[in-house]
């Protein structure tokens, strides 16, 4: 698509008066009015992917039991984040995790939700969120964790689901 616009784009055309027809009113330009139907006015809605160095943390160790908007953590739902990089109550797919078995059976989907801030976590970091031990990060053996690739799909309401990762995304946009 985006080298289809490409070459609309750079396609010179003669001025319409060159071809003996009378000039367009007010300067339409039907080229350029395709090109605007096909490419999204807000580019910020867009999902793009980032490439974040992840970590994992466990409810041992004494961790609070709530996230930073007040919600209980979720296990392999639950993410911190740097607010600068992933806006919180932001749902994020991260590809690496789509397919990961969890704790209560089943596969994970891979849609996590940015409800966590941490004190390490700044810039291009996420700290995902496992479970109730250290076991818990088992299931994250296979991931590779210096890169995973983020892709912000939504955002929620409210608190994530409480449903050890089982709950399907019904919200993203």
């Amino acid at each position: 698509m985006k080298r289809i616009l490409a070459c609309l784009a750079a396609l010179a055309l003669p001025p319409a008066t060159a071809l003996g027809a009378e000039p367009l009113p007010n300067g339409y330009d039907p080229i350029g009015d395709a090109i605007a139907v096909m490419i999204p006015q807000d580019q910020a809605d867009l999902p793009t992917d980032m490439s974040l160095k992840a970590s994992l943390y466990h409810a041992g160790r004494g961790m609070h039991p709530r996230d930073s908007i007040g919600c209980p953590v979720a296990a392999m739902r639950t993410v911190a984040v740097d607010p600068s990089v992933v806006a919180r109550h932001s749902i994020v797919y991260i590809k690496e995790t789509a397919g990961l078995p969890l704790p209560g059976g089943g596969s994970h989907d891979g849609f996590w939700y940015a409800s966590d801030i941490g004190g390490a976590i700044k810039g291009h970091r996420i700290d995902l969120f496992t479970g109730h031990d250290a076991a818990s990060m088992r299931a994250m053996a296979t991931v590779n964790l210096k890169s995973v690739t983020v892709t912000k799909v939504g955002e929620f309401e409210g608190c994530p689901p409480v449903d050890g990762g089982a709950a399907r995304v019904a919200d993203a946009r």
